[in-house]
């Protein structure tokens, strides 16, 4: 399960796609030589000594800075551009691929300026190219920043306005009503079975030349190559979700290029849990997220009438499930529709007031509502296109990273057993990530994420009751980033804190950023505002 904000989040799978839905003057400076050593082997230094020249390269080349294309939708000042890197970093002078970038300059003065923030907003899949929007937006969050720093997003190898990956026809993938993700036989599993067999087919079918090489290192790699194609000698780093693995990969492999980093909302990122048990403590993690909503909603019963306790608001989702289940409301929302819309909640409290009150009409009479919020557009066209592409960047990289289970009967024990305890989300995760098992391509083994000469203190940011991103992940990379400070958000969940107006996080993301500065030890943060209804 993908711990960014897609405009729909995918968790049930198959050939017919998916609908579990639920986020500066390029000089010619010399790039530092990559470090190998946090590989092992002939293939990672191979692939050390090809990041180097590819970054070297980038380096003299810089970028063409332009206006952005129409339909990129970002307005001036935001300039757009490329940077070139090699498919496969073991053969750098062989086949290359395009990486879409963008960039505003630091609103400071010229001597205010600390060199350019590098954005990855999480996934795997994710777009990081409305990260300048930040700052033409005003968002008074990222002001103090912004004078300091260009802001800079890019989409990772696959995804939308670089080279691109897909995995089947983006109107079929968003085609609803899908099977419902609760199995209520050995049928409907082995439905699911083949659904997620034929997804992986299809990727191999439309983008098989890319898959052997959509990993993390890889895309850790291209980080560097954007780092060196900018003209700077090190690498400022905001990543949050997916993007805080990348970060730590990138740190691994490239310690001494790293100056500031902030991993926000942080992937497990012990071999132990790449990628198939991390999904699974999800799971445990998006239960309790749920019931922290459902309290919410029960404790504003007098806004949205659907029970005053956690039990009555529950009944009522499986009243709503039920029927859905039953005949798919309007003809095109079942059980995984709805999972797709309701996780917003158990993701992010801004979604909390939003999917109350759609809930709220629907239970009132109010259908519509309903199917406005969770069926798919099949007018919207575009976004359809970058939902497909999303999903199917989000499963090459997670297939490629790992070494997934192959065992049927694995999967079936696991995800039996937890659904048990943690059904919201249980079966449609376990769905969506089952093309791992039949994947047709060379899996990985992960990186070991260690502290490598020359890396910085790295900031950590983290709330404790988040769902996509357990909080045993940001203690387990605090553990390894040696001299890391972490930050909890105490009795919070949303995904993403670095976002949220809290002072407490704010204040300190933005002394590390201006100044490298960090607390004496780790902090804990109050939480921030509870949503209003």
């Amino acid at each position: 399960m993908r711990g960014t904000r897609p405009k729909r989040r995918v968790a049930a799978l198959g050939s017919a796609g998916a609908l579990v839905t639920a986020t500066l003057i390029a000089g010619a400076v010399a790039a530092p030589t990559a470090n190998a050593s946090a590989g092992s082997g002939p293939g990672q230094d191979r692939e050390a000594r090809g990041a180097a020249i590819a970054a070297d390269r980038a380096a003299a080349a810089g970028i063409d800075w332009q206006d952005c294309p129409a339909d990129w939708n970002l307005a001036k000042p935001i300039q757009c551009g490329y940077v070139t890197v090699p498919l496969d970093y073991a053969k750098p002078y062989g086949r290359q691929i395009k990486l879409a970038v963008d960039r505003i300059g630091n609103t400071g003065t010229k001597d205010e300026r600390q060199g350019a923030l590098i954005y990855n907003p999480g996934g795997p899949g994710g777009s990081g190219l409305r990260f300048p929007a930040r700052v033409t937006s005003k968002n008074p969050i990222w002001a103090n920043a912004a004078k300091a720093y260009d802001f800079v997003g890019f989409d990772p190898r696959g995804v939308g306005r670089s080279t691109p990956i897909s995995c089947v026809d983006p109107q079929e993938f968003v085609k609803a009503p899908k099977m419902d993700p609760v199995p209520d036989s050995e049928a409907d599993k082995l439905a699911q079975r083949k659904l997620a067999r034929e997804y992986a087919e299809g990727c191999e079918e439309r983008s098989g030349w890319m898959l052997p090489h959509m990993t993390t290192p890889n895309t850790a790699r291209d980080l560097d190559v954007i780092r060196a194609a900018l003209g700077e000698k090190k690498l400022n780093y905001l990543g949050v979700s997916y993007g805080t693995y990348l970060g730590a990969v990138y740190g691994t492999l490239f310690p001494g290029h790293v100056r500031r980093m902030v991993v926000d909302s942080v992937v497990n990122p012990s071999r132990e849990k790449i990628w198939y048990q991390a999904n699974l403590d999800q799971d445990v993690a998006f239960e309790g997220r749920w019931k922290d909503w459902q309290d919410w909603v029960a404790k504003n019963d007098a806004t949205y009438h659907l029970g005053d306790t956690r039990a009555e608001v529950q009944q009522q989702w499986l009243k709503l499930r039920a029927t859905a289940k039953k005949s798919p409301i309007g003809g095109v929302v079942g059980p995984a529709e709805l999972i797709s819309f309701f996780q917003g909640a158990p993701y992010y409290d801004s979604s909390w007031a939003p999917v109350a009150s759609v809930f709220s009409k629907y239970v009132a009479g109010d259908t519509q509502a309903l199917v406005d919020a969770a069926a798919p557009d099949l007018s919207d066209t575009a976004g359809n296109a970058a939902s497909e592409n999303g999903n199917a960047v989000y499963t090459a990289v997670e297939c490629a990273d790992a070494k997934w289970p192959t065992s049927w009967r694995k999967w079936d024990r696991d995800n039996t057993r937890l659904h048990q305890e943690y059904p919201f989300l249980t079966w449609a995760n376990a769905w969506m990530n089952l093309p791992c098992a039949t994947w047709p391509v060379k899996q990985q083994t992960p990186l070991n994420v260690k502290t490598g000469k020359g890396l910085p203190p790295v900031l950590i940011v983290q709330s404790e009751r988040d769902a996509a991103t357990p909080y045993e992940g940001a203690v387990e990379l605090h553990q390894r980033f040696k001299g890391s400070r972490l930050i909890t958000e105490k009795d919070a969940g949303s995904h993403g804190v670095t976002g949220l107006t809290n002072p407490c996080v704010n204040t300190r993301v933005d002394a590390y950023l201006l100044t490298g500065k960090l607390d004496g030890a780790d902090v804990t943060c109050a939480p921030h505002a509870t949503p209003k209804p």
